[in-house]
């Protein structure tokens, strides 16, 4: 199979072909401003303008149009499937249908739209390409998929989410990151024309594979996904044909390279300012990704204190409780001391709970300050006797006094993050 550049052939196309066009033309255009995700570099300040305007019309929309009568929130909360994001799909979708009504009455004499068709596929591509690229590298530093937490691995299958299990089996092995990252990061072979048929194959099994684990397990980027693939199958579309004859019916073929309209001439300085100002925002992305989750995941400074403890006696005002105290203190079950501006409880429901963390080690004291309500603060000093850690000091007017064991690293102590790797193994260990 080669890949050639042929001259696209001057013929008019059908009319199906051209209403077809005009429609995914308005979609995917429309879709790829209003639901950029800062993928293009220096397209945030521009995207924050449109949802200036998109928060206030969409949830109109969705309560007059679609009666939908509950509170349709706007704005970014780590979720891509809201309401919000539906009634803006539906708005989208029935834009490009009038959109091609109208232009297809206009324009009904159009022979063809191959100028129109080049520029859509350089948007699509590098909007694909610049996400997965993206998305790979916080892969490849295991950013997007994190080891178990405390909080996972103290926890029952059946208190995780779907979206929590998938996480977990993404993000235990470094290498499968590694393995996805670099596939995904394959799709810079969409930003060049010559490669894109091949970066196309690759790209339509990643997105496939991303898709069906965001709806088999429940993840909320159902919408992206979807339209990922749903862009790489329009790319691949241009040579449809040559691949069935390759893959299918044993021919040689020789793909084309969409071919690329005359323009006015413009200076090769200005494309090249432009994809180096590409390249060093894909490199600024990666540089303060890895920044930020150094900054947040920077140890705790104490090491005394550092670790994974279980609660062995915790008692509130001179009474060693079971469950919860008189005036509503839940015993804890577990506490977790790893990182310098956070710590977790774990309760005997084992329902976690992350505080501020503050550690003052000349006096061998540290304070969990709740996230929400900074009155609710554990003032607390801690000593080791032996293999014990003794936890003493007040939560509002409350005295606690807490003994604790301490595993200095707390992933030692479970299966799943101390079996490790067996070339060789007698028997399968599936428990």
């Amino acid at each position: 199979m080669e890949t050639t550049k042929i001259k696209a052939p001057k013929k008019i196309w059908s009319p199906l072909k051209k209403i077809s066009f005009r429609f995914f033309f308005s979609y995917f255009s429309l879709f790829i401003i209003f639901q950029n995700n800062t993928t293009y570099p220096f397209y945030k300040h521009v995207e924050e303008l449109f949802n200036k305007v998109l928060y206030k019309i969409i949830p109109t929309i969705g309560e007059t149009i679609l009666g939908i009568s509950y509170t349709i929130r706007t704005g970014p909360n780590g979720s891509g499937d809201t309401t919000y994001d539906y009634v803006l799909l539906f708005t989208i979708f029935i834009i490009s249908i009038l959109a091609c009504i109208i232009w297809s009455l206009l324009d009904r004499k159009r022979k063809h739209y191959k100028k129109m068709y080049y520029w859509l596929t350089v948007a699509i591509r590098f909007y694909i390409g610049l996400m997965l690229i993206n998305y790979g590298m916080w892969k490849l530093i295991k950013l997007q998929f994190g080891y178990p937490s405390m909080q996972t691995l103290t926890q029952t299958f059946g208190e995780s989410s779907p979206m929590r299990l998938a996480w977990t089996f993404l993000g235990f092995s470094k290498g499968y990151n590694i393995f996805m990252g670099l596939a995904e990061v394959a799709a810079v072979f969409l930003l060049f024309r010559r490669t894109l048929a091949f970066g196309l194959i690759i790209t339509l099994a990643t997105t496939a594979n991303v898709m069906a684990v965001n709806y088999f397990y429940d993840v909320p980027v159902k919408i992206t996904s979807t339209h990922l693939v749903m862009m790489t199958l329009f790319l691949l579309a241009y040579n449809f044909k040559e691949l069935c004859d390759f893959f299918f019916f044993k021919k040689p073929v020789k793909l084309s390279i969409i071919a690329k309209p005359k323009v006015a001439k413009i200076p090769k300085i200005i494309f090249l300012v432009l994809k180096i100002l590409i390249i060093v925002n894909i490199g600024f992305g990666f540089y303060s990704t890895k920044q930020y989750q150094d900054r947040s995941l920077e140890g705790v400074n104490d090491t005394r204190i550092k670790g994974f403890y279980e609660v062995k006696s915790f008692v509130v005002n001179k009474d060693t409780i079971s469950r919860e105290s008189r005036s509503g203190i839940k015993k804890w079950k577990y506490l977790f001391l790893k990182y310098k501006r956070f710590a977790m409880v774990k309760d005997y429901n084992n329902k976690g709970k992350w505080y501020k963390l503050k550690v003052d080690s000349l006096q061998n004291k540290f304070t969990l300050e709740d996230y929400r309500d900074s009155l609710k603060k554990y003032d607390l000093r801690f000593e080791k006797k032996d293999s014990i850690f003794h936890i003493r000091g007040n939560f509002q007017k409350d005295t606690l006094s807490i003994k604790l064991i301490r595993t200095e690293e707390f992933r030692k102590k479970f299966l799943l993050t101390n079996r490790g790797f067996h070339w060789i193994n007698e028997r399968p260990l599936n428990r």
